[in-house]
């Protein structure tokens, strides 16, 4: 049986885009530990089970989820999608929806990337994502160095 993070499952039964999919088989592929995909980090905050919806109210929160996340280093990556097509991350409402959720998450103590298809489908998100966790982020970028080889 294939890893939950290599399959199409999300949950709540919806699927996953072609650039999620995309990434979770880089990140296989470079051996990382596998993330939580659709992980509902604010419901996690204020726990989880009866009454979550309550806490998440009096929090000020939301039941916002990250497209993959590795709890333990806090680390979140965000796959924005739509952007030529006037998608919902896009638009006025998504758009302000998102930042609020990435506010959130920040002020939780989360560090969120967000990336687009392109991007994946370059190879640099992975690279990213594996400099973080190896703790080798900011030795690595301190200089200014490009990261992604545009100019």
């Amino acid at each position: 049986m294939r890893p939950r993070y290599l399959t199409n499952e999300r949950a709540g039964g919806g699927g996953v885009s072609a650039a999620e999919a995309l990434l979770a088989l880089h990140v296989a592929g470079v051996k990382l530990p596998p993330p939580q995909r659709e992980y509902p980090f604010a419901a996690v905050e204020v726990g989880r089970g009866p009454g979550v919806k309550q806490r998440l109210r009096l929090a000020g929160l939301r039941n916002w989820r990250f497209d993959f996340a590795w709890p333990p280093q806090r680390l979140a990556v965000e796959v924005e999608g739509g952007a030529y097509s006037y998608g919902r991350h896009t638009r006025g409402r998504g758009f302000s929806d998102d930042l609020r959720k990435y506010h959130h998450a920040l002020r939780l103590g989360w560090v969120v990337y967000r990336c687009d298809p392109d991007m994946i489908r370059s190879g640099v998100v992975v690279g990213v994502i594996q400099d973080i966790l190896n703790g080798q982020w900011h030795e690595r970028h301190r200089s200014g160095a490009v990261v992604d080889g545009s100019p």
